[in-house]
């Protein structure tokens, strides 16, 4: 019998302020790569929640999401696979972010231009493909994200 097939399942925050987006760089394997705000989900918290947390230990800034941009499946190898639910917030300015958690180097607010010529050091397909669905205008509302059994 095959394994069962179990991706996990994280959560990332497209975080823009006039027409830049925080990015965090973080070092995996003796490489920086880059990435919005993003983890996995804990145990008995909802999908929201962990965006939230994940927003605070990787930047410093406490915010809520505002909606969500769509949910992705990446398989990034034959054993390693995810859903991430990714989340959006457009604040009025870029705030100033400090990482909580040490394995984040630094935070960043970069321009998509920017962004893209970073696309061989991001840690998915998914940073920049969620970027642009966002800028395309997929915003769904939260409420689509039933959490009433957690």
């Amino acid at each position: 019998m095959a394994e069962r097939y179990r991706p996990y399942t994280t959560v990332a925050c497209v975080i823009e302020a006039q027409g830049k987006y925080l990015i965090v760089e973080e070092l995996i394997d003796g490489q920086l790569k880059y990435n919005q705000p993003a983890g996995h989900i804990e145990a008995d918290e909802s999908i929201a929640d962990a965006c939230i947390r994940e927003i605070k230990e990787e930047t410093g800034l406490t915010i809520q999401p505002q909606g969500l941009v769509g949910i992705y499946q990446y398989r990034a190898s034959d054993t390693l696979s995810f859903v991430r639910y990714t989340f959006f917030v457009k604040l009025d300015k870029a705030l100033a972010s400090k990482p909580e958690d040490p394995a984040i180097n630094a935070t960043k607010w970069l321009s998509l231009d920017e962004i893209d010529q970073l696309s061989d050091s991001h840690r998915s397909p998914l940073v920049l493909k969620s970027l642009k669905d966002y800028l395309s205008g997929k915003h769904y509302p939260l409420e689509i994200i039933d959490d009433e059994y957690v």
